[in-house]
């Protein structure tokens, strides 16, 4: 089955990062992704491509975008495609002639969409960062670990895939709705800083409220609140607790063998500390195993804090076929899954040039 992407065009110039992920993403569901590569036997800052999962289901062509014909080649591609996405910083694309004016002047249903990690425009637009320094601005960074300790980040999924590569995906569908209903395609100017500020709405309001401190784990989400954290077992594996309703948390205090009447109540937040202390010296009492069977079959909102390799055998993962085996290598499955028209693995990484002169045939170029 064609995915429901299968009638866009999307050209992708070489990135790291979100960009190539977004890339990705569109290709999971259809969309024909053509990257355009430095030329050379290797593409840069990437994984090889056995490895290079962000660069699935695409092909590759190889330009020189510093020559004449390389930057012209470009630009008939995008003539052809629906949809251009590039991850440069601002004002790069412009001194290559590649800029949104330049190619929308000759596709004016050309959707334009352009990754960066402070946007293009403001006093920071041209600022160095990584997906760190973005969460770090936009306050998501702050809230994350021990009170006592330095922020701990969250890998780069923050602003890197969260607040970035899912706001670009989003934003391109958007607006390649608009540009088929229309024929006017536009800019999409998606900033890592913007997104990840976006998706820390909830604690904004909260904050204003008076429902949120600024002190690290000392709210209902952030590890404060005893009911929603991580307990190392008896056998240093580790559960995770997310038990905030009344019913879960009934649940959780019936699994630990304690009796409401004689704990302090959870309803006051000088008492966290001390019933965290509590459910920790319960925890440790048993092995993981032996917890997780206790609680099987009941509403207690825990489970088992997996590695990334022990993720790959759960039997609940495994039987969603949450993973997949493609390529000679294990792959998360594309999501979210479509009833009519689900998403699928199809092309692994190409080599930079892989596929290229495919493209120019199927793109009607020579």
């Amino acid at each position: 089955m064609a995915g429901p992407l299968c009638d866009v065009k999307v050209l992708e110039f070489g990135a790291i990062g979100p960009t190539p992920f977004a890339g990705a993403y569109l290709g999971d569901f259809g969309a024909d992704v053509v990257r355009i590569d430095r030329p050379g036997d290797v593409r840069p800052n990437t994984a090889p491509p056995e490895f290079d999962f962000y660069n699935r289901n695409k092909r590759s062509i190889a330009l020189d975008l510093k020559s004449e014909d390389g930057r012209a080649m470009a630009c008939q591609l995008a003539a052809r495609a629906d949809v251009v996405m590039e991850g440069m910083r601002p004002g790069v694309m412009e001194r290559l002639g590649l800029g949104p004016e330049q190619l929308q002047a000759a596709n004016p249903a050309l959707v334009y969409a352009r990754m960066t990690g402070w946007g293009q425009d403001g006093p920071m637009a041209s600022a160095v960062g990584h997906d760190i320094n973005y969460a770090a601005l936009a306050g998501a960074l702050y809230p994350t670990g021990f009170p006592d300790r330095a922020p701990s980040p969250a890998l780069n999924l923050v602003a890197d895939i969260g607040g970035g590569a899912m706001y670009l995906v989003s934003g391109i569908l958007m607006a390649l709705h608009h540009a088929r209903r229309t024929g006017q395609g536009q800019v999409i100017d998606v900033a890592m800083v913007d997104g990840v500020a976006h998706m820390m709405s909830a604690f904004q309001a909260m904050l204003q409220g008076g429902l949120w401190s600024e002190e690290r784990m000392a709210n209902s989400v952030d590890g404060g609140s005893p009911d929603y954290g991580v307990y190392p077992a008896g056998d240093g594996k580790f559960i995770a607790v997310g038990a905030m309703e009344p019913q879960f948390y009934a649940a959780l205090l019936a699994l630990l063998g304690l009796d409401p009447a004689a704990i302090p109540s959870r309803d006051d937040r000088a008492n966290w500390p001390a019933l965290r202390a509590i459910f920790a010296e319960i925890f440790a009492s048993r092995p993981r195993h032996e917890w997780l069977a206790m609680a099987e079959g009941k509403d207690i909102c825990i489970s088992a804090v997996l590695s990334i390799s022990e993720a790959w055998a759960h039997p609940h993962l495994v039987t969603r076929g949450t993973f997949r085996q493609f390529a000679g290598r294990i792959h998360p499955a594309p999501a979210p899954r479509l009833s009519a028209t689900p998403g699928a693995l199809t092309r692994p990484t190409p080599q930079v040039g892989e596929g290229g002169q495919d493209v120019l045939a199927d793109w009607g170029l020579s």
